[in-house]
């Protein structure tokens, strides 16, 4: 009987530790608003909406993009690279993040970026808006590339890094 008496208090005795350890765990770190829109004219290719997914994880960001630009051919898992620009803080510095990291699409679907990653690492408080130059959105799409000029800031408001 002495041994479960043991078991049990060893028990509960971690699970006040596991407990405290979580009240004193450092709160998630999460870049507002996580997701936003913005319009893009892509010339001859279209345009359109693009819906924009921020993810923060400490002072890194990882952004995903899905347009409306739709593609006549499947596109297979990586095959696509992608690159966005964002104006840093109210410009005129920017951002780029980019990737090949694209899902399978199908023909005539959206278009859907998968995670875009850059080395820049931010501080809380950085903003990142669309960035209003020649290209803020560029895709290059079996050879072919595909720039797109912002002609909208974000909505409802640029990613703000916590």
């Amino acid at each position: 009987m002495r041994r479960s008496r043991l078991g049990i208090g060893t028990a509960l005795a971690a699970g006040a530790l596991a407990i405290t350890g979580l009240a004193f765990a450092p709160a998630a770190m999460a870049v507002q608003p996580a997701d936003a829109s913005a319009d893009y004219d892509c010339g001859s290719f279209g345009g359109g909406d693009a819906q924009l997914h921020a993810v923060q994880s400490g002072s890194n960001l990882t952004i995903t993009v899905a347009t409306s630009v739709v593609t006549p051919l499947s596109i297979g898992a990586g095959e696509a690279t992608t690159s966005l620009t964002l104006e840093l803080n109210g410009g005129p510095g920017t951002v780029t993040f980019s990737g090949s990291s694209n899902p399978d699409i199908p023909a005539f679907s959206p278009f859907n970026s998968g995670p875009l990653t850059t080395a820049t690492t931010f501080a809380p408080g950085d903003s990142l808006d669309s960035h209003s130059g020649p290209v803020g959105l560029k895709l290059v799409i079996f050879g072919t590339t595909v720039n797109c000029e912002a002609v909208s800031t974000q909505s409802p408001g640029p990613f703000v890094v916590d």
